[in-house]
Parts: C-alpha cells; structure tokens; sequence
C-alpha cells in the first residue's frame, strides 16, 4: 500500500476530511418513517417519459411520508453531455408539475445538486479510500486493458478487471511512484474484496429479497488524474450522494440491479449505511406479437417533448402513468386516482405497455369534463409556443371560442370528446374562427366536388338557401331550411330513395345537408350544424358562401 504522505500529495493540501462533510450534512429532522428520494438526471440525453413516471413515484412517496424529494443533476460523464439538455429537464418537470423539494434552481441544505460541483466531496472519500488500502492507483493502457479482455475471451473467462487481471492491484509502490514521476495518467479503482464466491442479498421494495454473485471487479471510482475537474463514476458518486444528501430510498430502473453488489461493497467500505432501492420495471411498447423497452431512438413517445408539444394535458399524463404504476388507480376516477397514495409493494415487475390511444382516450374524457374558460386557458398556454398564429387568434376572439367550444358540450349529458390533446385545437375547432376557416372558393372546390353533385345545381341551392336564410334559435326548425330547398331542387328524401334511383335525383337531402356543412365548416363532419351558426351568428354565417353564391 502506498505511503499516506505519497497518496496525500496527490490532493489539494487544504481538502476536508470525511468528518467535516459529515458535519457539513447531518442527518435529516424528519418524522419517523420519513423517505428522502432522489432523482437523477443525465444530462448526456434528453428525458425519457419513463423518467417522469420514476419521478412521480419518487415526488409522491416521499411528500406523502413528510420526507424530502430532491433531484440531481448527475453530470460527471462531461464528453458525452448534450446542450440543452438540463433546460429540458426544467420544461418536463414544471409541465408535470414534478417541482422538487431541492434542486439546482431552489437549492436546499444538501447541495449542491449538480455532481460537476461536487468535486471536493468526492476526492475527500476517494482520498479517504485509499489510505485504508480500499482503492489503489492504476496505469493500466487502453491497450493493455483491451489485451487483458483479450486473453479472458480466449480462455472463455470472465471478463473485467479482477483478481490476478488487475495489473496495479498489488503494484509495488515503487513501481507505482516511478509512474507518477513520469507524470503518467492514473485512475482510482477500488479494491473489490478478495471473496469472489459470495453472493450479494438484498431485500427490493418492490420485488423483495433478490440474491446476486458478488461483485468480482475492480471498478473505477474516479476517473482519469488528467482530466479536469477530477470527477468519479456513477457507481462512486451515488454512494456519495446518497449518503450526504441522506437519501434513504432510492428509486431506479431495473436495469441497476446487477449494480446492486458494486453499491453495497462500495457503502460498506465507505462505512456507510446501506440504502434501500425500489427497481421499477420499464416502460414498454407493443411490436408485433412482442414487447420490446419504449426507446428514444425509435419512438417519438419515449420523449417527454413529445407529450408536452401534442398538449397533453398534465392530469391526463399523470393519471395514466400512476396507473401503469399501480393498476388499482387506473380504476378510479382521475381525481381521485390522483390524490390517491402510489405504493412500492403493488408495483409490477414486468414492464407496463405505453398504448397511446389508451392516453388519447383518457385525455379526451378528461378535457370532456373541463369548462370551456379552463380549455381557452390551456390552449392560449399550448399555443404561445408551439402556434403562436393560433394565440393571436385566440386572444383576439375570446368570445367566439368560448362559443366554439360550448357547442355539444354545455348542459349536454355526453359532452364533445372531440378534443384529445390542445396541438387539436386548430384541426377540431380552426373552422369557427374566419383569420383560421379554409373558405371553400367556388363550386369546383374539390370538397364540393367530392359529393358528386353537379356544380350548378349546387349554385342554385346556394343561392336559394342564403336568399331565404333565418337565424333561427329552434334546431329543427333551422334545419327545415335545407329541407325545403332540397326539395324544391329536386333532391331525394333519403338515401335509400337516391340508391333506388340515382339518375333521378342530384342527390340525398345527405348530399344537400353537406353542401351547407363544407360550406360553412369547410368539412363534411363537424358538431351539430345550427349550434355552430349560433356560435358564428348571422352575418359570419351567410360570408361563407360568398364562394359559392357565384357572384
């Protein structure tokens, strides 16, 4: 083991020992029973949508136990950092309303909360580590460690850096200090321990107690000695963090299991205390007969901007990821499935299906059950980013759309459910608004064009139906007003007459019908047609058919 003069020197003169970070971070005063969870952020990609529903199980399990919910940016691996990225963490975390308890941008006694920042902390324990002989310098190549890999595959042993393969495990200091006068490059590793036939046991929340072999490796802690800042692993920092942000439930996905045996030699060399881990199940996508992990580079959903630029509304999102996380709350009503506790012990382990339409259908049944004020409210929110036209629109015709939006939905007993998501706004409710409605110009219109009635008679009806048109307040007697200038230009009565005789007619009193609806919605379907004069009034009624009157 190296001299502790010699491993001293290889810090800053004036770095604390363990015991003042100790002090620097006491222990938690919380109630008992109390949960600290954390969630941490990589910064080298953007956030997946499994990373918001591991977050709203980390917000709502610890606030619901008088604990703390902190988030973490973990940002040691620097090469691979993509800009932009914490600013999209921010977008995710406010649209879902997942704001923690301390954070890089509210602060609190634990931080900082970014791990760039932490390199003082770390280099205290890494220090610490090796003057007990529980971590030792290594020179080992590219080169060499790839040739180590080399030789293990041959022999069809495994692979890593362990035992005898761990070239600077057992060095001689003078060969380690005639390396460190060449000013060659170093990292920390920890000296795993020498039992490689135990076996690792831990107690899961979620999947109670799993058994794993040991770690074997010499994992590295603390990355290369000619990089600046010195920053550690995440293996190393985590147990760090953890521990001094005094986090006692850390919640993660599955894929950290194997990393279970690394943590717990690391905590107890450290002589921290063990931390208890949740390992949730991933999110999945339906491929085929098969189930395969939802992945951001193939599906557009895995990402969080995806929800947020479509204008899902937030309860919507949370209450569908709350029930993927604990089937009981997606058989509740939404509010009540969100005031209602997430439990750890009724989580899955098998990966639950992210099926949009599922989302979609929840989405439209809860928008179905918002005021039309609480809609405009949403949409003018949505739309300021991602449709800035629409937000002027909006802005400047505020009754109207108020108007727009109450058609088939005030007082009715099944309201509208045509709206999913507020990126639909435009499609579902453009046609109210004349800065937005695609006018039809002329007879020849391909939407006219499309009923198959000949384009003069569709003139005359025009003509007739604007001639004679009443703004009346009672449905059917509005719609007897396509009635009669169906009948008086020789239409059929219903379909199955037309059918029976289709030379006979110019068409259905359908086809009638849909020469008035395209021409003042501009689509064949659309919400009950007198509801939306009285939305639009006279005047902005009979300008619609101005393309097709011919004058």
């Amino acid at each position: 083991m190296l001299d502790r003069a010699v491993i001293d020197a290889l810090f800053p003169a004036d770095l604390p020992e363990p015991e003042h970070w100790e002090q620097r971070y006491p222990a938690r005063e919380l109630p008992e029973g109390a949960l600290v969870t954390r969630f941490g952020p990589s910064p080298t990609g953007f956030v997946h949508i499994g990373g918001v529903y591991v977050a709203t199980i980390d917000q709502d399990v610890a606030r619901r136990s008088g604990g703390r919910y902190l988030v973490r940016v973990e940002d040691t691996d620097r090469s691979r950092e993509v800009e932009g990225a914490i600013d999209q963490f921010e977008r995710g975390f406010a649209y879902f309303g997942l704001a923690a308890d301390e954070d890089i941008h509210r602060g609190g006694d634990y931080g900082p909360y970014q791990q760039s920042e932490r390199e003082q902390i770390y280099l205290t324990y890494v220090r610490h580590l090796l003057r007990s002989g529980r971590a030792y310098l290594d020179f080992a190549t590219k080169d060499e460690l790839a040739a180590i890999t080399a030789r293990q595959q041959a022999t069809k042993l495994p692979t890593g850096y362990y035992g005898s393969w761990a070239i600077w495990r057992d060095a001689d200091p003078a060969d380690v200090q005639a390396k460190l006068d060449a000013g060659d490059p170093y990292v920390v590793r920890f000296r795993a321990p020498d039992d490689t036939g135990a076996r690792a046991r831990f107690t899961d929340a979620i999947r109670g107690p799993l058994e794993a072999e040991a770690n074997r490796n010499d994992v590295v802690i603390l990355k290369s000695s000619d990089q600046s800042p010195r920053l550690p692993t995440y293996h190393f920092a985590h147990a760090v963090d953890d521990h001094l942000m005094r986090v006692n439930l850390v919640i993660r996905g599955d894929e950290w299991i194997s990393s279970v045996p690394v943590h717990q030699q690391l905590f107890d060399a450290l002589g921290f205390e063990p931390i208890t881990y949740a390992h949730i199940a991933p999110l999945m996508k339906q491929e085929g007969g098969s189930k395969r992990k939802l992945s951001k580079r193939k599906d557009p959903e895995a990402s969080v901007d995806f929800y947020i630029e479509s204008g899902y509304p937030t309860k919507a999102v949370l209450y569908y990821l709350r029930g993927l996380a604990n089937g009981r709350l997606a058989e509740m009503p939404l509010d009540q499935a969100l005031a209602e506790p997430i439990n750890l012990d009724e989580c899955g382990v098998a990966g639950p299906l992210v099926d949009l339409v599922k989302l979609d259908d929840i989405s439209a049944d809860h928008i179905a059950t918002l005021s039309g004020a609480e809609i405009l409210e949403e949409v003018r929110g949505w739309a300021e980013r991602f449709d800035p036209e629409l937000r002027t629109v909006l802005d400047a015709e505020p009754d109207l759309a108020l108007r727009a939006l109450a058609v088939e939905r005030d007082d009715a007993e099944n309201p509208r459910k045509d709206l999913k998501k507020w990126s639909e706004f435009r499609a579902v409710y453009g046609f109210f608004f004349p800065q937005l409605h695609a006018a039809v110009a002329s007879p020849g219109d391909e939407r006219i064009t499309a009923l198959g009635v000949d384009p003069a008679v569709v003139q005359a009806v025009v003509r007739d139906f604007v001639e004679n048109y009443q703004q009346l307040d009672d449905g059917q007697e509005w719609f007897q007003q396509i009635r009669d200038v169906a009948a008086k230009h020789g239409f059929a009565k219903n379909a199955k007459e037309f059918k029976k005789n289709p030379e006979g007619f110019p068409g259905s009193i359908r086809e009638a019908s849909q020469i008035i609806r395209i021409a003042i919605t501009g689509s064949t379907r659309s919400p009950d047609l007198h509801s939306i004069t009285q939305a639009l009034g006279r005047e902005e009624t009979l300008s619609r058919f101005a393309g097709l009157v011919g004058e």
